[in-house]
């Protein structure tokens, strides 16, 4: 083998990237470890997020090949609050949750998603498939968008939930746009506190609002 004087240049940040790649592997324990490290760094040279889990997304993923609110709540909180996701990037959270590949599709297609991904409207449909009824769907949605912790019943914006109402709505196709103008009319006029939020128990116990 011939003798060459050049260095190899090791960079400083090598051994802290190691070390950081390390403990997200040990942290989310993938099944293919090749894959999920080619798309681990493809994610920091494209300045994102990695696919990492947490230590408490762990926990919660008793069964991973069953959508659940608490994992649909675990992907909310890595949209982070954005309207537009790309659906490569989200095919990849879903990916990272091992959600099943067939049921994204199915959303995917309901939806007639492209590329630009309104995330409240996928949101919602990811809920339908969890809800046997509209007001079960809405109630879904309300617990995982909430911030509410452990005082009282979940409680969203009544401008999102009247989104959301009209979204599933037209997806449904079987309840009509005068039923859905009168319940939310109902809803602002004679529901809705100086706060502007709207509470499960709003839609769910209160008898006069029929949302199917």
């Amino acid at each position: 083998m011939p003798q060459t004087d050049k260095r190899i240049c090791i960079p400083p940040e090598l051994p802290e990237l190691l070390k950081q790649f390390t403990k997200a592997a040990i942290r989310t324990q993938p099944q293919d470890l090749i894959q999920w490290a080619a798309d681990y760094f493809g994610a920091l040279s494209r300045g994102e997020i990695p696919p990492v889990r947490e230590w408490s997304e762990r926990v919660a993923l008793s069964n991973w090949a069953e959508l659940t609110p608490e994992l649909l709540k675990i992907l909310h909180s890595r949209v982070a609050g954005r309207l537009i996701i790309h659906a490569d990037e989200l095919a990849q959270m879903w990916k990272v949750l091992s959600l099943p590949t067939d049921l994204f599709n199915s959303v995917m297609n309901v939806g007639r998603f492209t590329e630009e991904i309104e995330w409240l409207k996928f949101l919602a449909l990811a809920c339908s498939s969890l809800g046997v009824t509209i007001a079960k769907t809405l109630k879904i949605v309300c617990e995982v968008l909430s911030s509410d912790h452990d005082s009282g019943p979940p409680r969203i914006p009544f401008s999102t939930f009247q989104f959301l109402y009209t979204y599933i709505a037209e997806v449904d196709g079987e309840i009509s746009a005068s039923h859905v103008s009168r319940m939310l009319n109902y809803i602002e006029q004679e529901v809705i506190g100086p706060d502007g939020l709207i509470k499960v128990n709003d839609f769910t116990q209160n008898p006069r609002v029929r949302l199917e």
